[in-house]
């Protein structure tokens, strides 16, 4: 993100103004603060949703305005959703394939590729087969996972992860992000009001809420990120 700010509209309040920050691929990335401090607003910027209303978005050294986001956001990041957005009538490997379909992805056989995603997100083949509203919430937010991994992108960004999550499945949840940022070199970027996930991540980007008549600046501490 080089000079980012983001107004929502033309002249209108600003939410972020004038950040910059680099993320790297094999790294695990917090983004944290109050709510209206522009974390979501940061998240639609790196996913291509939107553009900055100032400054640049760069993927692999080029503006992300200027490429085809639609293959950026099929074929080089993936998102988990805060509600998971899991399709209800279709079986876990049906909400898997129906991501590499979108995508346009071949494999050999998808559904086996969907049951070697489950294996990495800690579920049983046998889920393959079940309906999403069987499912618990951290197994639907294991099932988000593979889903955004089904592409093989470079980059996940997740938005409050393991809001709803007991302990011991957020510690596993983690343990998952971890595994594909420092052993499959993806870029990692977590959203969270949690200290623990903040804790565990290897760099926290902290946000707070922007005052119209100031400059926001960055100070970076011990790897921690905050920007006032």
């Amino acid at each position: 993100m080089r000079n980012v700010s983001y107004s929502y509209t033309k002249g209108g309040k600003r939410v972020l103004r004038h950040i910059n920050h680099r993320f790297r691929a094999g790294r695990m990335y917090a983004i944290t603060g109050p709510s209206g401090a522009g974390k979501t607003t940061m998240l639609s910027l790196i996913s291509g949703l939107t553009n900055p209303s100032e400054g640049e978005v760069l993927y692999r050294g080029r503006n992300l305005a200027d490429q085809d986001r639609y293959h950026y956001r099929s074929h080089d990041i993936g998102v988990v959703f805060q509600s998971f957005n899991l399709l209800p009538g279709l079986t876990v490997a049906e909400n898997i394939i129906l991501s590499m379909d979108a995508a346009g992805k071949r494999y050999p056989s998808k559904r086996e590729r969907a049951v070697a995603l489950l294996e990495q997100v800690h579920l049983p083949a046998a889920y393959a087969h079940e309906r999403i509203l069987h499912l618990s919430g951290g197994e639907q937010q294991r099932v988000a996972i593979a889903r955004a991994l089904s592409t093989d992108p470079h980059i996940i960004v997740t938005d409050e992860p393991t809001g709803n999550l007991d302990m011991a499945t957020q510690e596993d949840i983690m343990d998952i992000f971890r595994s594909m940022a420092h052993d499959a070199g993806r870029c990692v970027i977590i959203v969270t009001h949690s200290p623990e996930v903040a804790h565990g991540c290897d760099e926290t980007f902290a946000l707070s809420p922007l005052r119209q008549t100031s400059r926001r600046s960055a100070v970076v501490h011990d790897g921690v990120s905050s920007i006032r």
